[in-house]
């Protein structure tokens, strides 16, 4: 620890000190302790300084570790890009991965192996209670993990099939939100296939108001 603490600038991070940390953070989530830095600092071995030069703070720490599991990943972007989007969003075919809503709703059977339903609604129940702590999951998570749906839409416009003026951000606002009502409003998971088939005819309804051709 103290070797990591007084390392200089410029220096290499020590190896593994990334993974024990967040999985110090993962294990006090599970067992509903609070994160804190004595915690982390006593379950990983890592310094105080070390913890901090990675996170700026603990939410953004938590925030990772809710994480844990999930990894981003893209949406083909030739053929039938409707078609590409219903795949990622509804089938396995996507299985190292959750899909672009950044939800367990979405998650394939594989990935939920790494995410469980436990960490999906331990993760809502925090950020409904800690609006900090869902701002700082946004930022370093979901964020990054809409880029897939982001490409597909862009793309579409590129190519005429979708209007020029649609608002990005909102039209995958609005596809995510299909799902999380499923899970969190009418408690069903993906596993039911009138839910699976719901969430597949809302994608349908809002491509087609994104469509070059609606209205």
């Amino acid at each position: 620890m103290a070797d990591d603490a007084q390392r200089g600038p410029g220096r290499p991070r020590a190896q593994g000190h990334d993974e024990r940390i967040v999985d110090a953070a993962v294990e006090l989530l599970e067992r509903g302790e609070e994160v804190t830095v004595s915690r982390v600092v006593e379950r990983s071995g890592v310094s105080r300084a070390a913890i901090y030069r990675r996170w700026p703070s603990m939410t953004d720490l938590v925030a990772t570790a809710l994480d844990r599991g999930r990894a981003p990943h893209t949406i083909p972007l030739e053929g039938d890009l409707l078609q590409n989007v219903l795949d990622a969003y509804t089938t396995s075919s996507y299985a190292t991965s959750s899909s672009t809503t950044s939800s367990y709703a979405t998650s394939s059977s594989a990935a939920r192996e790494t995410y469980s339903e436990e960490r999906f609604r331990l993760r809502m129940r925090l950020a409904m209670t800690d609006r900090k702590l869902a701002q700082a999951y946004w930022r370093s998570h979901v964020s990054r993990r809409r880029a897939g749906m982001v490409a597909v839409l862009r793309a579409g416009i590129e190519r005429g099939v979708l209007r020029p003026d649609i608002d990005v951000d909102a039209c995958i606002d609005l596809v995510n939100g299909v799902f999380y009502y499923q899970f969190v409003v009418r408690g069903v998971t993906l596993d039911d296939p009138e839910a699976l088939a719901r969430c597949r005819e809302g994608i349908r309804v809002a491509w087609r108001g994104m469509a070059a051709q609606a209205g």
